[in-house]
């Protein structure tokens, strides 16, 4: 550690401080994350693609960093959310030097220079979320060197750092499709944007096999695998760079298939059905973020991730009905079809790290596709077919055993 370090950002904002981890010059979107534990898995999700990560908690790195080797029964690593660190530069207010964790194998910094990535400590990380919470998010410059970096080189790396209107697809999703769980439980399809192990360790949990697919899959490749349900992941970037993932979901809603978008997903989703997105100030970061729900008037703690959101006014011209509101800002934060099984949420209700008050989301998806079921053999009225059915526990039991039985 203790390399020399600064942090440039585009509006001439300089910050020095101390470097740590990998010794390099990154450029990124300066964003931050308000959450007091769970680094491994923010700094492993997909979603930061293309940002350097401010963490406002004071003090990062004290329970040190688990092993990848720690597999759990899909052979996923348990502690992180993919297999590599997605953040371009790591700031901190201070890093511990020790670690102390039954599961510790390295500590952040040994990990960070493991992967490659920068680090900077030792800096007022009050004053730079403050600064980005006034301004707003904005492209830096991140320098880690045994000299330093001379000013004019890093006002060069901002100015070459694109992040709006840049596609991250090809650097997060499957290149090939992989399958998870059973094989005799029922299929559902998850297009990749970027997504959480953990999104696929809940649709396994509920009590699916999962075949997750490349982002740009088409409606036919989708549907070759009879699917009961699609999910769209989480993912980085302006929702608007993946035309392709937009127009399958848009054939997806034609043909009533039910289907669960998460963040990035909840945002394609609402563009596939006519809506329309835009870029928040600074986005919603953080793992205590209050949302309520419309229809029951009742508010979660949701852990959040994303930089973009649905604008509000768009949804009345769709079939799309606000589902969730964000009780600080009032942003859309989940959004219901009015007629067919499609739900989306702008939150992550798979967590890691975070409360898992929305995890139930994942069994609400469930019974949409048994709702849907239940519409295709004429048993329920079509007019429903959007809406969770409330049933007696023998009716529910005679249709967990049915779903069981799809293939």
């Amino acid at each position: 550690m203790d390399y020399n370090s600064q942090l440039l950002l585009e509006d001439g904002s300089s910050f020095i401080g101390k470097g740590f981890g990998f010794p390099r010059v990154v450029g990124g979107e300066v964003v931050f994350n308000t959450g007091m534990v769970g680094y491994t898995e923010s700094l492993t999700d997909p979603s930061y693609r293309g940002q350097i990560l401010c963490m406002t908690y004071p003090l990062i790195g004290n329970y040190g960093i688990p092993s990848y080797g720690d597999l759990d029964d899909l052979g996923l690593p348990k502690y992180f959310e993919s297999m590599n660190i997605q953040v371009k530069g790591l700031i901190v207010n201070e890093i511990s030097s020790v670690a102390s964790h039954r599961n510790c194998e390295r500590t952040l910094d040994q990990w960070l220079f493991e992967e490659r990535i920068p680090g900077i400590s030792g800096i007022d990380t009050r004053e730079l979320t403050k600064r980005i919470r006034a301004d707003g998010v904005m492209r830096g410059g991140m320098a880690v060197s045994e000299v330093a970096i001379p000013t004019e080189q890093l006002t060069k790396v901002v100015d070459e750092t694109r992040y709006d209107g840049f596609n991250f697809m090809q650097e997060v999703s499957t290149a090939t499709p992989i399958e998870y769980g059973d094989r005799s439980l029922p299929c559902v399809v998850l297009i990749d944007t970027g997504t959480k192990f953990s999104i696929i360790r809940n649709l396994i949990r509920v009590g699916f096999r999962v075949v997750c697919v490349p982002w740009d899959s088409t409606i036919s490749e989708i549907l070759s695998y009879k699917p009961k349900g699609v999910v769209i992941s989480n993912g980085p970037g302006d929702p608007k760079m993946c035309g392709a993932t937009i127009t399958t979901t848009n054939k997806l809603i034609d043909l009533s298939i039910p289907m669960l978008g998460i963040c990035l997903g909840n945002q394609i989703i609402a563009l596939a059905g006519g809506g329309d997105t835009h870029k928040l100030k600074f986005g919603h970061r953080g793992q205590n973020k209050a949302c309520t729900d419309l229809e029951s008037e009742l508010s979660i703690i949701t852990s959040q991730n994303h930089g973009y959101g649905i604008e509000p006014g768009s949804l009345q011209s769709t079939e799309f009905d606000a589902w969730y509101l964000n009780a600080d800002d009032q942003t859309v934060e989940g959004i219901k079809h009015r007629s067919k099984p499609v739900i989306a949420v702008q939150f992550h209700p798979e967590a890691s790290p975070g409360p898992n008050d929305s995890i139930a989301l994942f069994k609400k998806f469930k019974d949409l596709i048994i709702n849907s079921q239940l519409v295709d053999n004429g048993k329920i009225d079509r007019k429903k077919k959007g809406t969770i059915i409330n049933r007696s526990e023998n009716s529910n039991r005679r249709e967990e055993e049915n779903f069981r039985g799809m293939k």
